[in-house]
């Protein structure tokens, strides 16, 4: 249950933060009651920009990354955490003692075909969205 103080905080981490953690993170506080929780997304070796193919596909679901930066994955970041969800980075992403942390094994959409990369996009959502149902958010 989130803290009585504040919204639960969610992270998603994947290697790059350029594509699936951001899409998450994008869904997340789209669709999550803003009061309830949020989310924000790192790597553990994040890269220069969003991956263009990620950019293009959450454009045509109406959520624009192009601003959206990705961050690198630290215990620092994870501070106040109500759980972290990593995708694909796994012994890569490290363990924050005294937070939750699940693992979606979910493909990483870089250079790959856009109705390859709509169907990771998609699958998120679903696991978002089935996240937040719930936990209640």
């Amino acid at each position: 249950m989130p803290d009585p103080l504040g919204p639960a905080k969610v992270v998603f981490a994947c290697v790059a933060n350029a594509g699936r953690s951001q899409i998450a993170a994008a869904y997340f506080n789209k669709l999550a009651h803003p009061k309830r929780a949020y989310a924000i997304s790192a790597g553990t070796r994040p890269a220069g920009a969003i991956h263009p193919e990620v950019v293009a596909v959450m454009r045509e679901a109406g959520l624009d990354l192009t601003r959206a930066k990705p961050q690198y994955f630290s215990s620092d970041l994870c501070k106040g955490a109500h759980i972290v969800i990593t995708m694909g980075c796994g012994d890569q992403c490290p363990l924050v003692p005294g937070v939750e942390r699940d693992d979606w094994t979910i493909e990483d959409p870089k250079e790959q075909p856009i109705e390859r990369v709509r169907q990771i996009r998609d699958q998120i959502k679903k696991c978002v969205s089935d996240l937040i149902r719930e936990r209640k958010w």
